[in-house]
């Protein structure tokens, strides 16, 4: 086909044109009919090369070759630095806006799936709910235990390295107090629960899409949010209020042991000081932001697992994004909450 394509070039004056008759041709398939185009196209040079002898129906064929890749490129102009930060931006407003409608949508389906289950408890699937208990919280103990105890530490170990130039080592433990039972504790649990748990219930919830559990489930008559989700933020809002207060003794407990090898304060004296710097206020600020921060670390989890489409890379993206925002929140509620502590005066 190609020997006969350049034997028909060289016959073809560049030019002036030239003239095809295509009388004797009987079938025409797309392969025939792009070579014929390909020949009016290349071996004319500019010059109109005329085809003629072909029936009605070789020619529709012919005709619909000649229309292909005649559309001009599209290659956009470049824009100016100042254009692409506006759409940047408005992309990523409009992505937030998406984010707070998704997450405020799963938020009212999870309200109103507890409602059903507080006016019907039969329907709370208890077992699953005591499973994802035992997998956020009994397995988590000991992770949780070892962070919050070095965080404890070295927070310690900084105080009493900076306040002995000022002969105070005794408000260590008002700082260690204060900022482990109020801020740290919980945060750092909560931290550590959006990167353990959270990332992991994305990953279930996003692996049961891809294999379409989730419409196997809605086919099925059953509710996705509560038989998958409603269970899990359940689990994480009665599991992190426990890992927090753990975490906060397993804290305490590394600063009174620093306070006591590294800076020569007894035990007895760390606990003495202790009951005078720390009150139980301070206790219940940390563990009234707990229950919120599982909720969002429950619900934004819960949101990006049901974003998961069909890949591997879909699902990779949505857990990192999962683990991403769900830190950025509890950050926020964190801070949310100490200006509105401190404005009541707790």
């Amino acid at each position: 086909m190609e020997r006969l394509l350049r034997e028909a070039e060289l016959r073809l004056h560049p030019a002036s044109g030239g003239e095809l008759d295509l009388t004797a041709v009987t079938a025409l398939d797309t392969s025939g009919a792009w070579v014929l185009e390909k020949l009016t196209r290349e071996s004319a040079g500019g010059a109109a090369v005329e085809v003629h002898g072909l029936t009605t129906s070789l020619s529709g064929l012919l005709a619909q070759a000649h229309g292909l890749n005649r559309r001009p490129s599209d290659i956009e102009p470049r824009k100016a630095w100042p254009q692409v930060q506006i759409e940047r931006a408005a992309d990523y407003m409009a992505s937030m806006s998406r984010d707070v409608v998704a997450f405020l949508h799963l938020l009212g389906a999870v309200s109103a799936s507890l409602g059903l289950i507080m006016l019907r408890p039969a329907r709370l699937r208890l077992t699953s709910t005591v499973y994802q208990l035992f997998r956020v919280g009994w397995q988590a103990i000991p992770i949780m235990l070892l962070i919050t105890f070095l965080i404890g530490a070295i927070i310690a170990q900084q105080g009493i390295f900076h306040f002995r130039r000022f002969g105070a080592e005794s408000y260590v433990v008002d700082m260690v107090g204060i900022l482990v039972l109020r801020e740290i504790g919980v945060l750092i649990v909560a931290i550590m629960v959006a990167g353990r748990s959270g990332s992991a219930y994305t990953a279930e919830i996003g692996s049961m899409k891809m294999r379409e559990e989730i419409d196997a489930l809605i086919t099925m008559e059953r509710d996705p949010i509560e038989v998958l989700i409603v269970p899990r933020v359940l689990a994480l809002i009665i599991a992190l209020p426990i890992l927090a207060f753990l975490g906060s003794l397993a804290a305490l407990y590394g600063g009174g042991l620093v306070a006591w090898l590294y800076g020569g304060m007894s035990p007895a004296i760390f606990i003495a000081r202790l009951r005078e710097a720390v009150s139980v206020t301070h206790f219940e600020v940390g563990l009234i932001k707990a229950p919120f921060m599982a909720l969002v670390i429950g619900i934004v989890a819960a949101v990006e697992g049901l974003r998961v489409k069909g890949s591997a890379e879909s699902l990779g993206r949505q857990t990192t994004a999962s683990v991403v925002k769900s830190i950025f929140l509890v950050i926020v509620i964190d801070g949310i909450f100490a200006v509105f502590f401190a404005s009541i005066g707790m």
